[in-house]
């Protein structure tokens, strides 16, 4: 079998410690995380991790069987691009100097549907929104003028169906009132 990239939501309650026993999961499996994000969930005191990972189909069902075994853990799905809505969002600190040769940074801008955060006199942050490709591209595009400092988010996702979580918490409580 060969690997494929998917996006794993972990949805946990919110304590202490809990990262680290998520990511023990992976370690103990030799598995690279590619990409790591947390936030609240739409549900209140719910914790999503958004997690990406390359592995094959077999790997991608054990690992995710082991994180819903983990304490505090409410359920655990995974997903193939195709599945979910994903967007990340990168910052490019560049110097001023390099809007001094004309319309050329401009354009380079507006071509990838970046906007300017903050100009200084020292230099200018942009901020991208898009998948790591498009992400990517603008920082390989800007290198070429000189780039102070990058950093890009972990991917965010939402699926394409509805809420998985809602749906697997009705059918836990339809089973509990039988």
């Amino acid at each position: 079998m060969e690997n494929k990239e998917y996006t794993i939501s972990v949805y946990t309650e919110n304590f202490a410690g809990l990262l680290q026993r998520v990511v023990s999961v992976f370690t103990r499996r030799h598995i690279n995380i590619e990409c790591l994000t947390t936030s609240k969930s739409s549900m209140e005191g719910v914790h999503r991790f958004t997690i990406v990972v390359n592995v094959t189909e077999e790997q991608i069902i054990k690992l995710v069987a082991a994180l819903d075994k983990q304490v505090d853990v409410i359920k655990a799905f995974y997903y193939v691009s195709e599945q979910v809505v994903t967007q990340e969002i990168a910052l490019y600190k560049v110097p001023t100097s390099a809007f001094s040769d004309g319309d050329e940074m401009e354009r380079l801008v507006r071509t990838h549907n970046a906007r300017i955060l903050s100009i200084e006199p020292a230099y200018i942050v942009i901020e991208k929104t898009g998948h790591q490709s498009e992400t990517e591209a603008l920082l390989l595009e800007l290198e070429k003028s000189g780039i102070y400092e990058f950093v890009r988010s972990g991917r965010v996702a939402i699926t394409k169906a509805m809420e998985p979580l809602n749906r697997y918490l009705e059918s836990v409580n339809a089973t509990d009132h039988e």
